[in-house]
């Protein structure tokens, strides 16, 4: 596939290599006299836009120089001028006039196709919060067979770099018994769903009993481990859930040598009544959200029994409940948060927070694609601001679901158009020091048909699908390449692996110029930088100059690129991953242009 992306540099830079290449102990040369000597070759400027050019000053002596491609003479002293339409090396190379030992030196000119468009700035001195690899998470299912397709989710886990997972899955959670009927007698029981109305009904499939799940899936992926506890059912279906339940869970993943990092109480049970299967019964949400903090409190509750259950374990899980981000409206009747937050103040070490900003039917490119990502800052912003007025600053914030649509999605969920959104929501997660968080859904949840197909969206794909990863053969709605295979959102987590990375910091880079279509994030990087640049805009190109404060080069300077281009060619069925090129030695700034529609990350050493 031809690239358009174009590495630069705008300072002068020359890149040398000068070789002597006589023998061990002197032998093998016949040269007589002082040898060839390269004190300088150069380009002025050594970036260019296309039809310009560029003078090539070569400083030499002991023989007759050479600048190829294009077989120049070259005279030391004298600058040779150079029109090139691509990005070309050029190779200086001196020969003796006797012997045939030869010196070379190169320099690069970069042709850009315009003017730069966006100058993007990171200082690394001023490190900010610690990047963390659990914003790399996925939801995963029990109606979906994990067992029998567990070396294939292993497999594409480990590719896009996924490092966290939470189970049991959405809305079954506050129906779904883990092992049967068998609490505090042993861990044997058959999984179940309790069948009330309105979310009763499913059957988990028969192979993901909890201990196949940590053996086949979490262990040997090495992925932390979030569950959801049934708040709003207990194992006879009769009443609401059971504390006990849950702790019981903890013990049993202890049991199996797994660690539960969070437990969080409740799926989404702030929704309108009906939302969830909540068997407390309320009347009203304030109702709700009240019998919800009741249940978190006291020697009895939801947190005191599993921080008890949790003492087997090392750390202890982490304790959570659920938020929507309501702004503490005090006469809203559906600030949920208002009340929650206060009232169970003491009785939660996490919130979690899901976040879909689209309605099915009404999905937009321009707005997914520039806007969406920063409303999960502006709510996650609300929370912060609701945890401080209930006398809980500083609680970590873990956005446990997470899509573009909150149901029935279409073509969009398979396009690049999601993938440029998933990668900007990690980004701005790490900004907003969020502590974990797991896309819904990895495998095991395809919509089929029904979602928006409408032209208006760009996409070749006449179907929807909640997972990012292919279901393969086990698709029953519409098959998109292997098992495994990477839709561009699952894309986005493998570039991202590249920057949320465990014991680096959080960037801030700056932004100037086309502030509109360049989004930038960046983090340390082994002593070096990561930065993550996103052109949104579908049809035009960015010329984009990187500057590091206090640096004028780098040792080694490695890109991964997804585009458009890419996604296009999954209209014959063909899912390439990102491209990578290693640019080797740069100066500072480097200036790249970023194609169409794009998700780049740069590592700069």
């Amino acid at each position: 596939m031809k690239r358009n992306v174009t590495p630069v540099m705008l300072a002068m830079v020359v890149s040398v290599a000068i070789f002597d290449l006589a023998g061990c102990g002197g032998g093998g040369s016949t040269m007589t006299g002082p040898p060839p000597l390269i004190n300088a070759f150069t380009a002025t400027p050594s970036t260019i836009e296309a039809g310009a050019s560029s003078s090539l000053m070569p400083t030499f002596s002991g023989g007759a120089g050479v600048i190829t491609p294009g077989n120049i003479a070259a005279t030391s002293g004298t600058a040779v001028s150079v029109s090139p339409i691509a990005n070309t090396t050029y190779v200086l190379t001196v020969t003796p006039p006797l012997g045939s030992i030869n010196v070379t030196a190169q320099t690069t000119v970069t042709v850009i196709n315009g003017p730069v468009t966006a100058t993007v700035t990171i200082d690394p001195s001023t490190p900010g919060l610690a990047a963390t690899d659990q914003l790399l998470g996925m939801n995963l299912a029990a109606w979906y067979d994990i067992d029998s397709n567990a070396s294939a989710i292993v497999s594409a886990f480990q590719g896009a770099g996924i490092k966290a997972v939470r189970w049991p899955g959405g809305s079954w959670s506050d129906l779904y018994h883990w092992d049967g009927n068998n609490v505090g007698v042993n861990f044997s029981g058959a999984a179940f769903n309790c069948q009330n109305a309105p979310f009763g009904g499913g059957v988990p499939d028969s192979n993901d009993t909890f201990q196949n799940f940590l053996n086949d899936i979490v262990k040997p992926a090495g992925l932390d481990l979030a569950l959801t506890a049934d708040y709003g059912t207990n194992a006879a279906c009769n009443g609401p859930g059971d504390s006990s339940e849950a702790a019981y869970w903890i013990q049993a993943a202890e049991s199996y040598g797994v660690k539960v990092s969070h437990m969080t109480v409740g799926n989404e049970v702030y929704g309108s009544l009906g939302w969830e299967e909540n068997l407390n019964n309320p009347t009203s949400v304030n109702q709700a959200a009240t019998q919800y903090a009741t249940a978190m409190t006291g020697s009895t509750g939801f947190y005191s029994s599993i921080a008890a259950a949790g003492v087997v374990q090392s750390p202890p899980p982490l304790i959570g409940v659920v938020v929507e981000a309501d702004n503490l409206i005090s006469n809203d009747k559906n600030a949920w948060d208002n009340i929650v937050l206060p009232n169970a103040a003491g009785s939660y070490d996490f919130v979690e927070l899901h976040y879909y900003p689209q309605a099915p039917g009404s999905e937009s490119d321009s707005f997914l694609t520039q806007q969406a990502a920063q409303g999960l800052t502006t709510d996650i912003n609300i929370v912060k601001s609701e945890l401080a007025a209930a006398g809980q600053p500083n609680t970590p914030i873990y956005v446990g679901e997470m899509g573009s649509v909150f149901t029935n999605p279409g073509k969009q969920s398979i396009s690049i158009t999601q993938g440029l959104y998933a990668g900007q929501m990690l980004g701005e997660m790490m900004n907003d020091g969020v502590s974990r968080a797991t896309w819904w859904i990895g495998f095991g949840n395809c919509n089929g048909t029904t979602g928006n197909l409408s032209g208006s969206l760009y996409g070749w794909q006449d179907f929807g699908a909640y997972n990012v990863f292919s279901d393969g053969s086990e698709d029953s709605c519409m098959p998109w390449g292997t098992i495994g295979t990477m839709s561009p959102t699952a894309v986005a987590f493998q570039l991202f692996s590249n920057v949320a990375v465990n014991g680096e910091h959080v960037l801030t880079p700056t932004v100037a110029g086309d502030t509109a279509d360049v989004r930038a994030y960046a983090a340390t990087h082994s002593g070096g930088t990561a930065l993550v640049l996103f052109n949104v805009n579908e049809t035009a190109a960015q010329t984009v100059q990187v500057a590091v404060t206090g640096r004028s080069s780098s040792t080694a300077v490695k890109e991964y690129t997804y585009d458009k281009s890419i996604y296009d060619l999954t209209q014959t069925d063909m899912w390439n991953g990102p491209t990578t090129t290693d640019l080797g030695a740069q100066g500072l700034p480097l200036t790249l242009t970023l194609t169409p529609w794009s998700m780049n990350v740069l590592i700069i050493q």
